[in-house]
């Protein structure tokens, strides 16, 4: 790509964003205090005037995708019209749920659904059993349809200018519909950078949740206390891991790890399944999707207007957080199921994207999620100490309640920091193919750069404000990024629009072009034919009804004719005689069926 250097990164993409990052960390480290403070304003500020906004724009993009998926342009194919599907349809489905297996799932499948049920949204009361089930709606919600329709419109746009229209892997790509050639200039350039940007948030707070749950593990074994230097350690030990795998380029390594880790995953979710209260837990599970169903549109669209600051302080620590994460995270998510969907058509991949992490997502939080409240239900302050739920540690302080606790707690901390592993590794090579303007390798270097930017972004997040601070950075970030997703939608409806019509024309010109191969008979017979009135069908008709009445009754003389001269006995063949082979006089007055002919067509046989 033009302004690409010799050393392999996109001078007006790399550097604005390094720069906008390591600013904002060294700021963040250097003035923790003053930073948490100005987090907290601006977080405030974001979520009292838009809120309404964040809420709406998913909402929109859900409607987007099921358009997209399931109107005409769902035929459209993300790649040539004779490429095939690169994997199966199982290793696709398969792949589609790593993409929704990760961190952030392990951090909340046990916190979010018991904080829900502790302190429901405000304005939800209910009994205990209708505030759990509560919960586990409003949990589906925010891991759920909102949130794989938003990494869909990233890539469903990236995979059909990757795979149709054979561009590079850039977010600015996506907008070349509607921008034209403007993307290939400063216009493209700033897409990408807010993309890239949005990125290294996005990966950033995931690892910052990943320490901090690893370091509430170590506690629950009896290892070691948490606390902020902890998670400093902690960080900077799995980079070391990171750079040791983006350095000696061990691919199959990593693939081989990732694919341990979610068997590992599976492994702890069929045992809390076996050991808990299994029965349960799947009349739990099919109930809550039936629940979540039946009032997603209201709860979809729900903002707490009526709830006042408590309102407000509850969106911005759940949903307003949630739709933010997803928005900063879709570029990186994007860019995988992008990569793995060539050959899909747009309705396969509305559909297995959207489907199949969503279903997966939701068991393990029935099960998880609903072991705990099973628990709280039965024994209320199992799991929680004075009404409050340990976000962090939730996790371990259910499987300290299972058998075998103390094993699935080290399977646990393992699993997540194989997670932090994986995901600083994949995000540092998205990064790094943003950086580079769509290299499929970027440069070592430049992998190395942002796993370390990354790092040092998830520090300065934990040092001013914690748990808190990663959600803000969450929050903030998409404001701008999702005025480009606003855009993305636009361009990929006009880049379908334009195919949908080409292929229309196309489709139309080949049926003119042949259409004589196949309905030549019936259009050449009327013209080997003398002309006949529009009229003769209803005039036979009438003439033969009229017949009829006037025919002899029974023994009566069969000879005799209607007034229209017909023979009686002729009526009945008459009437149902086809137009065609009515034997009418032709009009004096027409031309003969030689001078219809043109001169280089020879002599026709009577076909009629």
């Amino acid at each position: 790509m033009e302004g690409t250097s010799k050393n392999g990164i996109h001078r007006a993409v790399f550097w604005p964003a390094a720069i906008i990052v390591l600013v904002f960390a060294t700021l963040a480290i250097l003035a923790p205090d003053a930073s948490e403070r100005v987090f907290a304003s601006v977080q405030g500020t974001i979520v009292a005037n838009f809120n309404w906004y964040y809420v709406l724009l998913a909402a929109g993009f859900v409607v987007f995708c099921l358009w997209m998926g399931f109107s005409r342009f769902g035929d459209i194919k993300l790649g040539r019209d004779d490429d095939e599907p690169e994997f199966s349809i199982m290793s696709w489905f398969s792949l589609l749920f790593a993409a929704g297996m990760g961190i952030g799932l392990v951090f909340y499948g046990v916190s979010e659904p018991l904080s829900h049920f502790v302190t429901p949204r405000p304005g939800v009361e209910g009994t205990p059993a209708q505030l759990a089930q509560q919960a586990m709606s409003q949990t589906f919600l925010h891991w759920g349809v909102h949130a794989w329709s938003i990494y869909v419109v990233i890539g469903l746009a990236l995979a059909y200018a990757i795979h149709r229209r054979r561009r590079p892997i850039s977010i600015r790509w996506t907008l070349e519909p509607l921008l034209g050639r403007r993307v290939k200039g400063r216009w493209g350039d700033t897409i990408d950078v807010v993309a890239l940007v949005g990125t290294l948030f996005g990966v950033a707070t995931s690892l910052g949740l990943g320490v901090l749950q690893i370091g509430a593990g170590l506690d629950s074994a009896g290892i070691v206390e948490p606390s902020t230097t902890l998670s400093v350690i902690l960080i900077l030990v799995i980079t070391c891991f990171v750079l040791f795998s983006v350095l000696s380029g061990v691919a199959k390594g990593m693939k081989w790890l990732s694919n341990a880790n979610l068997m590992l995953a599976a492994v702890i979710l069929v045992v809390v399944l076996s050991v808990g209260p299994t029965q349960f837990l799947l009349r739990e599970f099919v109930q809550s999707i039936g629940n979540y169903l039946q009032g997603f549109i209201g709860a979809a669209l729900n903002v707490s207007a009526f709830s006042g600051a408590d309102g407000e302080a509850w969106q911005a620590t759940w949903t307003t957080f949630y739709w933010g994460w997803w928005i900063s995270w879709a570029p990186f998510v994007g860019v995988f199921i992008a990569r793995i969907s060539r050959g899909r058509t747009v309705r396969q991949f509305v559909t297995g994207v959207i489907l199949v992490p969503t279903i997966i997502t939701a068991l393990w939080f029935a099960v998880l999620g609903g072991t705990a409240l099973k628990m709280e239900l039965d024994n209320p302050g199992t799991l929680t100490e004075n009404g409050a739920v340990n976000v962090e540690g939730a996790l371990f302080s259910l499987l300290d309640q299972l058998p075998g606790g103390s094993v699935l707690t080290i399977g646990a901390i393992i699993l997540i920091a194989i997670f932090f592993v994986t995901s600083a590794d994949s995000g540092s090579l998205v990064m790094g193919m943003l950086a580079s303007g769509g290299a499929t390798e970027p440069k070592a270097w430049v992998r190395v750069f942002f796993a370390c930017a990354t790092s040092l972004l998830a520090i300065a997040l934990l040092l001013s404000g914690g748990l808190e601070a990663l959600k803000t950075a969450a929050i903030i970030i998409a404001l701008p990024f999702s005025v480009i997703m606003i855009g993305i939608c636009w361009s990929t409806y006009i880049a379908f629009s334009r195919e949908d019509r080409a292929y229309a024309k196309a489709r139309r010109a080949a049926f003119l072009s042949h259409i004589g191969d196949y309905y030549g008979l019936e259009v050449d017979a009327p013209l080997e034919r003398p002309a006949v009135s529009p009229f003769a069908n209803i005039i036979a008709k009438v003439k033969a009804t009229t017949h009829r009445s006037h025919e002899p009754r029974a023994g009566g003389d069969t000879k005799t004719r209607s007034r229209d001269g017909v023979p009686a006995g002729q009526a009945e063949a008459l009437r149902t005689t086809p137009v065609a082979d009515i034997a009418i006089e032709p009009d004096p007055g027409a031309p003969a069926i030689e001078d219809l002919r043109g001169p280089d067509e020879g002599p026709t046989s009577d076909k009629s």
